[in-house]
């Protein structure tokens, strides 16, 4: 089983996003993902970097957000990492609470939650690693 690793690194300019749809896009193709998985990704890794961007690296266009991807026959993980000094997650209000129904924002980590397997965070003197894993469909 082999694993095959892409990089990718982008400034903290939002309306570069496109650039890493791209990017996911031809590394996804002819690989073991269906239309929903990728459809999943994409949600999610958008997700990530405006987060990234936004509130890491806080739309700094000196400071990048770099990407690592990793797949094999049977997963996917996406490693995304800002310039950022961190955050707590378990501080961040669930937004399908009542009173968060109708915020503007705040709905980003419980997307990439629901559309991958696993969400995890690696928070270093450097930055902010967002991991996010998915196991592919056979």
């Amino acid at each position: 089983m082999s694993k095959e690793t892409y990089h990718f690194e982008i400034n903290s300019d939002p309306n570069k996003l496109p650039l890493v749809e791209e990017f996911l896009e031809e590394i996804s193709s002819g690989k073991n993902i269906d239309k929903t998985q990728r459809n999943n990704l994409l949600l999610a890794v958008n997700e990530a970097i405006s987060n990234a961007m936004v509130h890491g690296n806080k739309t700094s266009s000196d400071k990048k957000v770099s990407i690592r991807v990793e797949i094999d026959e049977t997963s996917l993980k996406v490693f995304i990492k800002d310039e950022g000094r961190g955050f707590k997650p378990e501080e961040i209000p669930d937004p399908t609470s009542p009173e968060n129904i109708f915020r503007d924002s705040g709905r980003g980590l419980y997307i990439m939650k629901c559309c991958m397997d696993e969400v995890t965070y690696n928070f270093t003197p450097e930055g902010t690693e967002l991991v996010l894993s998915m196991k592919l469909n056979k």
